[in-house]
């Protein structure tokens, strides 16, 4: 039996499973805002062009208004001006997209603290546990977060001081883009930094340090809690927008069972 007939084979008798981290793309899914004078994307709407009627008898179909960093979706180094010389969504390595991943569950300190940021201590410390991070794969960064993901106000979870939500501190996020194999960083709220990281310094730290790495991110993902520590395989499919910044994704997790 070859490797991919053995893979299918997994998959339909369910010892590999399929689970779906992608959060549902509508008009109520919640998109980052960001204070004046800074421009912010569009909210997801469908404009419908024919619906079985006289603009066209037996289809339906819609335009999609959408931004590329709306819902879960892939950032692409360029979406940052420290990667702005490097490449576009488009041009993201497949490996990157079909990759290895790793799951850090800090969901207990990010429900005692929501400003909650992983540092390297926390990082290593699991690594001492679990092995080292996966060369050319993923960490997928659990805080709970999705639990909010229904609701915009509760996902942001702003006040007079901003947005409060867990991230990765500016040290660590150096230390992921500078001195480990990951490719790229996947997060639960609504982009891969902290609420606070306007306040950080650098501001917006797994952009500024990541992206112009070389590295990429992963945001609004769902279902983390149903993967294991390690030994998940994560296909991610964004589309090739050429010249894009990033792009919505649908992206799916291969667990052993």
């Amino acid at each position: 039996m070859s490797l991919l007939d053995g893979l299918s084979k997994a998959i339909a008798d369910g010892s590999i499973e399929i689970v779906d981290l992608t959060a549902p793309l509508s008009a109520a899914t919640p998109i980052l805002q960001l204070p004046e004078p800074f421009a912010n994307t569009i909210p997801f709407r469908l404009e419908e062009i024919s619906r079985y009627d006289e603009r066209g008898p037996r289809w339906y179909w819609n335009d999609i208004h959408t931004g590329e960093h709306t819902g879960t979706h892939l950032d692409a180094p360029v979406h940052w001006v420290s990667g702005k010389d490097g490449h576009d969504v488009s041009r993201v390595p497949l490996k990157t997209l079909v990759a290895p991943a790793v799951v850090l569950d800090f969901s207990a300190r990010a429900a005692q603290d929501p400003d909650f940021l992983l540092s390297i201590d926390d990082v290593t410390a699991w690594t001492a546990e679990h092995g080292p991070l996966p060369d050319g794969g993923w960490l997928l960064y659990r805080t709970g977060w999705d639990a909010r993901s229904d609701d915009q106000e509760r996902f942001l979870n702003a006040d007079e001081a901003g947005s409060h939500s867990p991230g990765v501190s500016p040290e660590c996020a150096r230390w992921l883009a500078e001195e480990t194999p990951i490719t790229g960083l996947g997060v639960e709220t609504v982009g891969t930094d902290a609420g606070q990281a306007p306040a950080l310094e650098p501001m917006f730290p797994c952009h500024e340090l990541l992206l112009g790495a070389g590295k990429h991110g992963l945001t609004q993902l769902q279902n983390l809690a149903s993967l294991p520590p390690t030994g998940t395989l994560l296909v991610v499919s964004p589309l090739p927008i050429v010249g894009g910044s990033g792009s919505p994704a649908r992206v799916l997790a291969l667990v052993e069972r």
